[in-house]
């Protein structure tokens, strides 16, 4: 059975034009749609690929129609010519669909690169536009920010109790706080020490050359003590600790330095063992008057019995009276030794200081050696009355005046001042002189029991320990200063009620 193939031929006849047809169709929509978006590159894509496409559908198709007309007119072997040439160019549509895919997909990943790029710029561009329009702001915030850190660091070195020292690497002073300027003793605005060295301050140089070369080999030095000077020559006792500051450049290195005054402390370690050395020969004088004082009185007892029968003319009775003397000398010593050790209670009223002081210089207006001696006094109003035990104030003031009498001599000035410290306000009593002064290696001792720089056999040593004892037992304080040839202050705190 022979089975007619024009059907065949027929159906792909309209396939090969339907082919064309459709595809012709899809290369005008993707044109309308690349020409509403030329940029876009997907449109562009398809662009190409259909009109590869098309070119392929024409030549594929153009193929068949030209097999099916030659076959209808019995044209085979002009066919089988022109058959090789139709499968070359549908063989090329195909590479050109093939290469126009991988250019198209390698254009596709420098399009997403681009397209990366192109948000990061649009990021930065959106980042520049902002700080731009924000930039003094942000200026005056981080201005305003730096100010308040440096006013807090400022406002730490300006009111800090401890001294904070600023120095280059060859110990120029940089800058100095408040606190190091009242250590000192200079006034900040008029005496400017900046440039100088601190060396020039230094009381011991070997020790600050040791601290100077521990810095500069280990960057930094742990609390040391030394004695800084003073403007009026004081040394006073500092405790010191510094490191290098890092810096990227050597040359302006500085080094810092936290000194702590420990003066009050050093003295208040000091008043300490006066207290205990003080408390313990209290205990040994209490035992050697009492044992004393007995003998003593049976002396001076059957001396004056002896002197009732002898003439005062005699040699005896001067003999006698030298005894009386002597023996009298002794037993006004043994009642010191007994005030001094006897822990007798006080008896303390609301009383006017001024008063006091009035009451002790009239009684030294009777003074053999007063007649020469100029006495300057100098009361602050503001002094209120205290809670005080009135004689034995007195008895300190009386020993305060009458030593600055004896270190004056014949003639000279006396001072006594009374103030208010600050802000405690506690009463601050000086006794002045312009005598011949405390010898320095003598102060150190001058609280001591039986310590005098008086010739022999014009003092008992007791007066200023007794005056010690009855001004700590008021809770105050008693110093010494002294320069020899210019002359001494004994200074006298007590608190405030």
């Amino acid at each position: 059975m022979i089975i007619s193939s024009i059907p065949i031929l027929i159906v792909d006849l309209i396939g090969s034009f339907l082919m064309i047809v459709l595809s012709f169709l899809s290369l005008r929509i993707v044109f309308k749609l690349r020409k509403q978006d030329n940029d876009n590159l997907i449109w562009t894509y398809l662009w190409w690929i259909c009109l590869a496409l098309s070119c392929f559908a024409v030549s594929r198709s153009a193929g068949h129609i030209l097999k099916d007309l030659l076959l209808i007119a019995d044209q085979k072997p002009f066919w089988n010519i022109v058959r090789p040439f139709s499968g070359a160019i549908n063989t090329f549509m195909f590479i050109v669909v093939g290469a126009v895919t991988l250019f198209f997909e390698r254009i596709w990943k420098i399009y997403q690169l681009i397209r990366k790029d192109r948000q990061a710029l649009q990021s930065a561009h959106k980042e520049l536009v902002f700080l731009n329009q924000n930039l003094e702001k942000l200026v005056e915030k981080r201005t305003n920010a730096l100010s308040v850190s440096e006013y807090k660091y400022r406002k730490i070195f300006e009111v800090s109790k401890d001294i904070i020292l600023v120095t280059g690497k060859n110990g120029k002073i940089v800058n100095l706080n408040p606190s190091g300027y009242n250590l000192l003793g200079l006034d900040r605005e008029t005496d400017g020490i900046e440039n100088r060295n601190i060396s020039d301050f230094i009381a011991e140089p070997e020790n600050w050359r040791d601290v100077m070369a521990s810095i500069q080999n280990e960057r930094s030095i742990s609390v040391v003590e030394l004695g800084i000077i003073a403007s009026d020559g004081a040394v006073k006792r500092i405790l010191l600790s510094g490191s290098m500051a890092e810096t990227s450049d050597d040359e302006s290195e500085t080094i810092h330095f936290l000194i702590k005054d420990i003066e009050q402390r050093k003295l208040m370690e000091e008043q300490l063992a006066q207290a205990d050395k003080l408390a313990s020969i209290g205990e040994l004088s209490s035992g050697v008057a009492h044992e004393i004082n007995n003998p003593l009185g049976v002396i001076l007892g059957y001396t004056q019995l002896l002197l009732r029968g002898e003439k005062n003319t005699s040699e005896r009775y001067v003999d006698l009276k030298t005894i009386e003397k002597h023996v009298r000398s002794c037993k006004t010593i043994v009642e010191d030794l007994l005030s001094f050790s006897r822990k007798s209670e006080t008896q303390k009223e609301m009383l006017d200081i001024h008063l006091i002081i009035e009451d002790v210089l009239t009684f030294v207006q009777h003074h053999s050696d007063i007649e020469h001696i100029v006495i300057e006094k100098e009361y602050n109003p503001g002094v209120q009355p205290l809670l005080v035990d009135e004689k034995k104030i007195k008895q300190v003031l009386i020993n305060l005046v009458v030593n600055a009498i004896h270190a004056v001599g014949t003639k000279g000035r006396i001072w006594i001042s009374t103030d208010l410290s600050e802000p405690a306000g506690d009463l601050i009593v000086k006794v002045k002189d312009d005598g011949h002064g405390i010898e320095k290696k003598h102060l150190k001792n001058i609280f001591d029991p039986f310590f005098t720089t008086k010739p022999t056999g014009e003092g008992t040593g007791l007066g200023l320990s007794v005056s010690y004892g009855i001004i700590k037992n008021h809770g105050g304080h008693i110093f010494v200063d002294s320069k020899t040839g210019v002359g001494t202050t004994f200074t006298v705190t007590l608190p405030a009620v």
